[in-house]
């Protein structure tokens, strides 16, 4: 087991990408809080990973876009399993508005969720990490749509692009304190954000031949987290 007594806060875990990584995260040996601000998505990730491996897991509802949320979900996370080793930033929002479509409140969001929220919950939880003298991991789901321009989203793009550049920043900060911090970068994975299906239509051109499930993104978040990627 590559993350045996780990603790792991996996943020958007309600569905997705976020839910595969909880679950392989626990496979492998961690305790893992299923943190989501839908209550009934995060107590069924729970409740099912629970229902295999009684007491590794559990459900926390957060607004990652609120400071004192996320505060007090990483003070619950340390109290209930007494510190935090790994965190994975998967929570998002997204638009599908033109630079002329999108409003405003419609853009604080997507950057509020995408981007701030990064920010929030690896401040806090980077601080629990140095305070208990844990070398921690720090793992960032970024997308493809940070790394090139989109016709039909503007904001989402944006905060994306944010998140890679973030990622290097506090990769250089954290690093001194023994705290690697990487992003993954995943291209049409499972479902739309804010959808439960997969378009029959959604097509994807990568090298693979194939469109990528959320296992795929799981088992680089286990890579990232565990010691086999120690110098990355």
């Amino acid at each position: 087991m590559r993350l045996k007594d780990q603790v792991a806060i996996v943020t958007g875990a309600g569905r997705n990408i976020g839910e595969d990584i909880s679950k392989l995260f626990v496979a492998e040996g961690a305790k893992v809080a299923v943190v989501d601000l839908d209550p009934g998505r995060g107590s069924s990730v729970a409740a099912d990973i629970n229902s295999k491996s009684p007491g590794k897991a559990i459900s926390v509802v957060c607004d990652v876009a609120s400071p004192s949320s996320v505060d007090s979900m990483v003070a619950t996370v340390v109290k209930q399993f007494g510190g935090v080793d790994i965190l994975v930033n998967n929570a998002a929002w997204t638009d599908h508005k033109t630079l002329f479509d999108i409003s405003e409140e419609e853009w604080d969001r997507v950057m509020n969720v995408c981007l701030r929220s990064v920010w929030y919950c690896t401040r806090a939880a980077a601080k629990a990490m140095i305070d208990q003298k844990r070398h921690g991991k720090i793992i960032n789901i970024a997308s493809t749509s940070g790394h090139w321009g989109r016709k039909e989203a503007t904001a989402y793009t944006t905060a994306k692009a944010g998140v890679l550049n973030l990622t290097r920043s506090i990769a250089v900060q954290l690093a001194p304190e023994g705290i690697r911090v990487n992003s993954i970068s995943p291209n049409r994975i499972g479902s739309p954000v804010g959808q439960q299906d997969v378009p029959e239509n959604r097509f994807v051109k990568n090298l693979a031949g194939r469109r990528g499930v959320p296992m795929d993104i799981a088992k680089a978040a286990v890579f990232l987290a565990c010691d086999e990627s120690d110098f990355i």
